[in-house]
C-alpha cells in the first residue's frame, strides 16, 4: 500500500523505520511547521521533520487543511502519530482506506491529549497502543489493533512512551495486513471511557499534604515535560524523581536522613533523587540541599 504519515514527535520514528523497510510504500510524511525553539527562538524542525531529511523522505508541513487534502487524496492510508492537529471528516474521507491513528492507551481508556501522562498519574498498572480508524470524534473510532503493556510501579511517561512507541510498530503493521485482507475494524465501545486532557503547567505544582504514592505519580507521569515543581524561598524547583521512605513528616518540610534529601507528604516521606532549580542543569538533591544552605524550618511549598 501506499502510505502516507502525519506526525510531528519522536514517539512516531520507530513505525517510520519498519515502514521504510517494509512491503509497503512510505510515499511521504507530513508533519508541523517549523517552529522557534531554543533562548535564540530559532525556527527548528519537528524530529519527524528531521528523520525524513536524513532518511532522504518527502516531508510536507502544510500551512492550513486545504493543502493537507491535496497531499493525501491519491494515498491509500493516512497514518497518524501525535500529529497535533484535528482533521475534518472531508479530509478523513480521502485515502482509498482512510485514515488511521496509532495512539499510546488501551482505548477507550485515555481518549485525548495525554494518555501516557494519565495513565501513569492515576496509578494504572496496564496501558498499551491502539490502531483505530479516525472518526469525528475524539479517539472514538473503530478499532483494528490493540497491544498491552504492564506497567512497573516505577516507570515514568517518558520511559513508557518509549517502550510505547515500540509496540506501536507490531499494532501497525497488524492493522495494515487486516486492511489488505479486507477486514473491518471492531466496534470501540464508551464502556470505561476516560478522558486524557492536555496538561497544564498549574496542575504540575505538587501539593505536598497528598499521599507519598499520589506525588510519586505525579512526578513520574509529568516527567519531564511539563514536569512537576514545587516553590523554594519565592523560586521554582523541578522534582525527577523520587522514591518513597519511611519516616512521617511535616507536608513540605525538609530533612537529611541517610545522606538522602526526604520531604514529608500526607503520608510517609518522600527522598527527592534529582532536581532541576531554576534557571540551571539538573542535579542530585543532596548536592542541591548543601549548596543551598538550608536552615531549620524551611520547606518546599
Amino acid at each position: 500500500m501506499r502510505i502516507i504519515v502525519a506526525a510531528t514527535p519522536g514517539v512516531a520514528v520507530p513505525t517510520l523505520n519498519w515502514l521504510l523497510n517494509s512491503e509497503h510504500v512510505l510515499a511521504a510524511v507530513i508533519t508541523q511547521p517549523d517552529r522557534p525553539a531554543g533562548r535564540g527562538r530559532e525556527l527548528k524542525g519537528s524530529v519527524v521533520s528531521q528523520w525524513a531529511h536524513e532518511n532522504s523522505v518527502e516531508c510536507f508541513k502544510p500551512q492550513d487543511l486545504a493543502e493537507t487534502a491535496l497531499l493525501v487524496r491519491d494515498c491509500d492510508v493516512l497514518l497518524t502519530i501525535g500529529y497535533g492537529v484535528l482533521l475534518p471528516t472531508e479530509i478523513l474521507t480521502l485515502p482509498r482506506h482512510g485514515c488511521l491513528n496509532l495512539h499510546f492507551s488501551l482505548l477507550p481508556r485515555w481518549r485525548g491529549a495525554a494518555p501516557v501522562q494519565r495513565a501513569i498519574e492515576a496509578g494504572d498498572s496496564l496501558s498499551g497502543v491502539t490502531v483505530f480508524q479516525l472518526d469525528e470524534g475524539m479517539d472514538t473510532g473503530p478499532i483494528f489493533s490493540t497491544k498491552r503493556f504492564a506497567l512497573d510501579t516505577d516507570i515514568t511517561s517518558d520511559e513508557l512512551l518509549i517502550e510505547l512507541a515500540e509496540l506501536g510498530v507490531e499494532a501497525v503493521m497488524d492493522s495494515f495486513q487486516a486492511i489488505t485482507d479486507g477486514k473491518r475494524p471492531t466496534t470501540q465501545s464508551g464502556e470505561g471511557a476516560t478522558k486524557a486532557s492536555k496538561i497544564t503547567k498549574q496542575e504540575c505544582e505538587i501539593d505536598w499534604s497528598l499521599s507519598a504514592q499520589v506525588i510519586s505519580q505525579k512526578v513520574r507521569a509529568f516527567t519531564s515535560n511539563p514536569g512537576a515543581w514545587t516553590r523554594f524561598r519565592g523560586d521554582t524547583l523541578k522534582i525527577d524523581s523520587v522514591s518513597l521512605e519511611d519516616p512521617s513528616l511535616k507536608p513540605g518540610t525538609l530533612h537529611i536522613v541517610d545522606k538522602k534529601l526526604i520531604v514529608g507528604t500526607g503520608s510517609n516521606a518522600l527522598a527527592i533523587g534529582f532536581l532541576t532549580p531554576s534557571g540551571k542543569s539538573r542535579m542530585d538533591a543532596l548536592s542541591w540541599f548543601n549548596g543551598a544552605r538550608i536552615t531549620g524550618g524551611e520547606y518546599f511549598g
